[in-house]
């Protein structure tokens, strides 16, 4: 039979020119039995043995599935979280799992801190309410303004207070407690377009803070004052204090 193939001319050259087709095409393989495919190598084959999955990606408890206990705090949440992703990094749905039972503690911790700030501002009212009413008249002229506006003007009375002291060589602070004057009863006339009220509530709150600083100076040790600073100099402190607290707080 192999004589005969050899001897017919038309078979051979058949057979020589399939084996010549079969080398210059690398992508066609010869087909395999039961129409299998074999790898074609053995980098191919996926080896998830050293692939370790997060063992907790199903747990439905996300401090249970961070491994931490419920009396963790922001900190230790945040730590869990870093650490396991860093362990798990690259496998998206332990990642993904990871990351859901952190937000879900966060907007957790996020709700409770919200309630808290209700509850404190509904035990507030409720001690507004029952207080004296010489105590609700009182309140009734305070506001809170945004922190902001508080830190402003808590910059400019405190550089009029260092420029007193800086200058408290060469003159006395009258200068500063005019401005500091002029400020505060700005300030409160934009609050309350009401410039003689404005100035009723300024000399007041001056007044007030010098008569405070008249008493309070004479009670601090003089080990603790420079020769440079008068009587004048230091009630004036306490006057800028006084009118800071007036113009940021009063209506």
């Amino acid at each position: 039979m192999a004589a005969a193939f050899l001897s017919n001319p038309t078979l051979s050259s058949s057979f020589h020119d399939r084996r010549l087709l079969i080398r210059s095409n690398p992508k066609r393989s010869t087909p395999c039995c039961f129409g299998l495919r074999s790898p074609r190598c053995a980098l191919d084959t996926p080896y998830e043995g050293s692939i370790s999955k997060f063992p907790r990606i199903n747990v439905w408890d996300p401090y249970k599935r961070l491994g931490i206990g419920t009396d963790a705090d922001e900190e230790e949440v945040w730590s869990a979280r870093n650490f396991l992703l860093s362990q798990y990094a690259g496998q998206e749905r332990s990642a993904e799992s990871i990351e859901a039972a952190f937000e879900k503690l966060l907007m957790t911790s996020f709700r409770n801190r919200k309630r808290t700030k209700i509850n404190l501002k509904t035990k507030l009212k409720k001690k507004v309410e029952e207080s004296p009413s010489w105590v609700k008249n009182l309140l009734s002229f305070v506001e809170v303004p945004p922190p902001v506006i508080i830190l402003r003007r808590l910059f400019l009375f405190g550089f009029m207070a260092c420029w007193s002291v800086m200058n408290s060589a060469e003159a006395g602070p009258a200068f500063q407690v005019a401005l500091s004057l002029g400020a505060c009863i700005f300030f409160i006339h934009d609050k309350n377009k009401s410039l003689p009220r404005a100035a009723i509530l300024g000399f007041a709150s001056l007044v007030v803070g010098w008569i405070c600083g008249s008493f309070l100076v004479p009670l601090i040790p003089s080990f603790l004052l420079q020769p440079t600073w008068t009587l004048e100099l230091l009630t004036s402190l306490v006057a800028f204090v006084f009118l800071f607290l007036g113009c940021t707080f009063l209506k």
